[in-house]
Parts: structure tokens; sequence; C-alpha cells
């Protein structure tokens, strides 16, 4: 699988915003957005203007990187939510949340996301007491996620779990037992509690054409 190496800060100046791709950073002055917020490159401070097509393109680029995805994947992702019954775009946002990797993330067992996706990969996780090792494994309500006994002590999830405390809140749809290192998918989430600015019509009306 392909594979970027680069700076991903370049990605949240390129969307004018933060993704949270590297963890404690970004809740830190060190943050890219915040000391240079404007996209990179030489001709990065002039003025851009975009097409209809353009900024379909960026909202498709943006919520790919928000969570990690190259494009086969998020497409196969879209195709997913098109033959599902509801509005595409909300069940597009919900089908990308329900991931493992991303509810791995949300729980605060993770600093990001690509972090949470080597996590799963390298198979710290269970769910419902079966090894999952697939970070786009679907989590369905009432699933419950739990971390490797073995995994516990390890300093990496150590560093995360002290790190909670930076981004917030557990959302709603999660029900955390912090002293069992386990939660529970209580449901999928409805559109108004996924606050990322995401304008999902847009990539419907991309992949439409």
């Amino acid at each position: 699988m392909a594979k970027y190496h680069g700076s991903v800060c370049r990605f949240c100046r390129r969307e004018g915003l933060k993704l949270y791709l590297k963890g404690d950073r970004c809740y830190s002055d060190k943050c890219a957005v915040d000391r240079r917020n404007y996209p990179p490159g030489q001709h990065g401070q002039g003025r851009i203007k975009y097409s209809d097509y353009g900024l379909q393109l960026r909202e498709k680029q943006k919520v790919k990187r928000i969570y990690g995805m190259l494009e086969r994947q998020f497409r196969h992702t879209f195709e997913m939510a098109e033959r599902t019954k509801g509005i595409t775009g909300t069940v597009l946002l919900q089908l990308l949340e329900r991931r493992l990797d991303n509810v791995v993330f949300r729980l605060g067992f993770a600093r990001s996301r690509n972090e949470a996706r080597e996590l799963v990969r390298h198979g710290h996780f269970r769910v419902n007491g079966r090894p999952v090792n697939i970070p786009s494994y679907l989590l369905a309500p009432g699933d419950v996620v739990e971390l490797k006994e073995k995994s516990r002590k390890s300093p990496v999830f150590q560093m995360a779990m002290e790190s909670r405390a930076k981004r917030g809140d557990v959302p709603r749809w999660l029900a955390l037992a912090a002293d069992q290192w386990q939660a529970i998918f209580k449901e999928v989430p409805a559109r108004e509690e996924l606050t990322m600015p995401i304008e999902e019509q847009m990539i419907v009306e991309l992949y439409s054409k």
C-alpha cells in the first residue's frame, strides 16, 4: 500500500484547519496551523480562487486526511454509503466514525488516528473478546472494544491516557470504562454530533459527476 512519508502538518495547512494528525503537538503552540496559517509552498500566501470542482475536491481530500485513508479505500466506503438506506453524505460520515481505528482514537487509547491504525494492526485490541487487527473493521452498536491485558503497561498507552485530558470528553456514543481499558460502542452517532467542519454534500456531488 502507498504510504506518505512527508510532514502531515502540511495537510493541516493545506486545508486551513487542524486535522489533529500529530497527537499532542496539535494541542501545543508548536502547531503548524497556529504558526503558519496558510497553504504550504512558494505560492501559499497568494490569493487562491477555487472552482466548484476545486472546492469539492478539497472537501474530499480534507475528509480523507482526517480519517487517514487513501483514494481507493475512501471510494469503496462512499460506494457502501450509497448502497445503504439513508442520506448518503451522513451515512458516509457514520461509516468513517464506526471504523475501529477511529474509535480507538476517540477513546483516547491513541494520540492520533495514524497511531491508532498502527496499534490496531499490531494486534493490541479485542472486539467482543476476539482479536481484531483490521483498522477498517466496522463496529456495530453494543460491540465491546478492549485493550489486551498484556498491552496495558506499554508506555505508548500510558502516554495516550495522560494526553486524553487535553482532548476533552469521550463522545457520547462511546461508553468508556477507563479503569478496565474497555469501552462499548453504544450507537451510531447522529450527524449533529459530528462537529468537524465537513460539508459532506460536496463529496456526494463530486462522486456523482
